[in-house]
């Protein structure tokens, strides 16, 4: 970093992105200039005797030779300063630029070589009695060159950036106008998803989505690879603070317990282990056939068809579902996840557009409950839903006046309601079942989305309960979030991202990813390899003290370039926090977790117990409640996406139920 410019604009690439995709091709360009050597060696005074086209022929090996050749050395250049400096060093690498430039300007001329292969191999031009070794090298060229191009003009595509050419100094970010041009950039950028454009919600959507990326990155001279590398980086940081903090005797963790029944002993009696790990199976199911065959690739398809009805579009169906094939494979993913007949289904949604998420809604006999599930993020809609995360006015009923929510999931929540009462779903089913409760339930976009429809429509039914599983942080104001927690319980495991996920998070994880990528003095290319070593090894303790210039400090040289787009070449850490960039705030209201929350962890062995590690690898869990506050770091964890899979929850929560009878007896 910052951004590559070439040819008088920026990219979405750094002049130390090049070290292993120029090792990649500094491989297959040796290859092939060995194995036109040979070919050269063996048929170059065999052309002499063609009867016609032999000029074409010498001119192609010896200009293919030549152009292999000067590649590879340009490439070898390229490589060896690329790997130049620590990340932020610039200076460094001052001669990438214009060494890829020159690498650049080589792909017209491979591109006529290539056409000079070409018709030797496919045209009458020629007429000579090649060797077969010769004829195969030169097919497998031509065609290896015609790939090699492909892919040139295919990653220049992709690290293309249209503000590219812009030239923003520091008033003229902090001016709406520049905002509003970035902004336009992230909304065609998002619009070129053309099959959601017809959604409800779509305009309001896309533009409070391009709102929020323009604001975190907008100022910023940050490619993809550095938010890689910085996440290695900040894993290694706070890594490193965590011990020493421990070995000053500062850190104390928060007490845990394994025992159930102190846990929930002041507690109402719907909250519940038990209760717990049956909802989070029904929220399961709300993923469908998709889930199922994840889980069983091999025989899932089997277990479908059992439950599956061919042709249904054209039958009588009692049951109402909306928007599912027609073999109701959507269906058949819930009745063989969650082991319910179909008569036990009153409603299913399967309509999935922008706001728009999928639910189903089942009379459950085991609890005696009318349960509304709703499915968490699957598809590239809800992902979107999922970043729409301003906050906008949310005072229903028994909430405190300037309440504030998750805009997205609002809307979504009124969608869901609106289609309960045009089908009047909740009537019908209590006149089924009249003595029934009602629950709401969802794991992570479902669960933001349970407790707030659970908000609106608890005036109506004042005795619902709402089950949410690994809920977002950025859902609910403050003191809106202390009202869920009369009703709501929410449930995370160890140090799932998306319980720590909010606008708030996201602008201080920002902050500490730029403070963290200038203070490294390691290049890129040995911080991504370090990355996968640590990915299976852990990070040893070598690495937490020689990753830093001069500890966690941040003193800039000669020649180093600072992580924002300015011009300065002189930065210290506390001017960085100063700066617009990592003060600038697109929420100005800060979203917490809804609920009362029940935190589960892992339980880790005492120093006497690793010993005996290999011989007992029965997991366990403990568990303790927590507070909203608890989430609003995003730190860098290996875990931080596995504990957020459902299944992973559910095993935590089955564990955890054993455990508990194990106490009892």
């Amino acid at each position: 970093m910052p951004a590559l410019k070439l040819f008088g604009r920026k990219w979405l690439a750094a002049t130390d992105d090049l070290v292993y995709p120029g090792l990649f091709e500094i491989f297959i360009r040796i290859v092939w200039l060995v194995l036109v050597g040979v070919a050269c060696q063996r048929y170059y005074g065999e052309t002499w005797k063609c009867r016609s086209g032999g000029d074409l022929v010498r001119i192609f090996l010896v200009g293919e030779l030549a152009i292999l050749a000067a590649a590879t050395i340009l490439i070898v250049f390229i490589v060896n300063h690329s790997a130049r400096g620590s990340i932020a060093d610039t200076y460094a690498r001052r001669y990438v630029q214009p060494l890829l430039t020159v690498k650049i300007l080589l792909i017209p001329f491979e591109i006529v070589w290539n056409v000079l292969g070409t018709i030797w191999l496919f045209s009458d031009s020629v007429e000579c009695s090649p060797e077969h070794y010769t004829i195969g090298v030169v097919e497998a060229l031509v065609l290896f060159d015609w790939v090699l191009v492909g892919l040139t003009i295919f990653g220049l595509a992709l690290i293309f950036d249209p503000l590219g050419s812009l030239s923003l100094k520091d008033k003229e970010l902090e001016d709406s106008v520049e905002h509003s041009k970035v902004s336009r950039i992230w909304l065609r950028r998002v619009k070129f998803f053309w099959w959601m454009r017809r959604d409800e919600s779509a305009s309001e959507t896309f533009q409070h989505v391009a709102g929020l990326l323009s604001a975190l990155f907008r100022g910023t001279d940050l490619v993809p690879s550095d938010v890689m590398a910085g996440c290695v980086l900040l894993r290694v940081r706070q890594k490193r603070e965590h011990l020493e903090l421990k070995r000053l005797n500062l850190l104390e963790r928060p007490q845990y317990d394994t025992d159930a029944v102190r846990i929930f002993a002041n507690s109402p009696d719907w909250m519940s282990l038990e209760w717990a790990h049956h909802y989070m199976q029904l929220s399961i199911a709300s993923y469908g056939w998709l889930f199922v065959i994840y889980r069983q690739c091999c025989t899932g398809c089997f277990h479908l068809l059992k439950e599956m009805t061919c042709c249904a579009c054209w039958r009588r169906k009692r049951n109402i579902v909306v928007d599912d094939n027609c073999c109701m494979c959507n269906l058949s993913g819930v009745k063989t996840l969650s082991k319910l007949s179909k008569d036990d289904i009153l409603f299913a949604s399967f309509r999935n557009h922008l706001c728009e998420i999928p639910f189903v809604v089942v009379a459950d006999h085991k609890t005696s409950s009318i349960i509304i599930v709703i499915r968490g993020s699957l598809s590239l809609r809800d992902i979107i839903t999922d970043i729409a995360a301003a906050s906008d006015s949310f005072e229903p009923e028994g909430f405190p006046s300037g309440s504030m929510a998750h805009k997205g999931m609002i809307i979504g929540a009124k969608v869901i309601l609106k289609q309960l009462d045009q089908y009047k779903v909740l009537e019908n089913a209590f006149n089924m079942f009249p003595h029934y409760d009602l629950t709401l339930t969802g794991h992570s976009l479902g669960a933001g989305l349970a407790v707030l429809l659970g908000s609106l429509i608890r005036p109506r039914y004042p005795h619902l309960r709402v089950y949410a599983f690994s809920t977002p942080a950025g859902l609910l104001s403050r003191e809106a979030a202390k009202v869920t927690e009369e009703f709501v319980l929410s449930i995370g495991l160890g140090d799932d991202l998306v319980m720590r996920l909010s606008v708030d998070s996201m602008e201080n994880f920002r902050t500490s990813l730029l403070i963290t990528l200038q203070a490294c003095r390691l290049p890129k290319y040995r911080v991504v390899l370090n990355g996968f070593g640590y990915m299976l090894f852990g990070v040893p303790d070598r690495d937490l003290n020689r990753t830093w210039r001069n500890g966690n400090t941040i003193n800039s040289i000669p020649g180093q370039l600072p992580l924002l787009s300015e011009t300065s070449t002189r930065q210290t850490e506390t001017t960085i926090l100063e700066r617009d960039v990592t003060r600038r705030r697109y929420s100005k209201v800060r979203l917490f977790t809804a609920g009362k929350i029940l935190h589960i962890a892992r339980c880790k062995p005492a120093s006497k117990e690793k010993k005996k590690k290999q011989k007992n690898k029965e997991k366990r869990f403990e568990m303790r409640w927590a507070s909203p506050e608890e989430f609003m770091e995003l730190s860098v964890m290996p875990r931080m996406l596995l504990d957020h899979l459902p299944e992973n929850l559910e095993e935590s929560l089955a564990i955890l139920v054993k455990q508990q009878d194990e106490f009892i007896r």
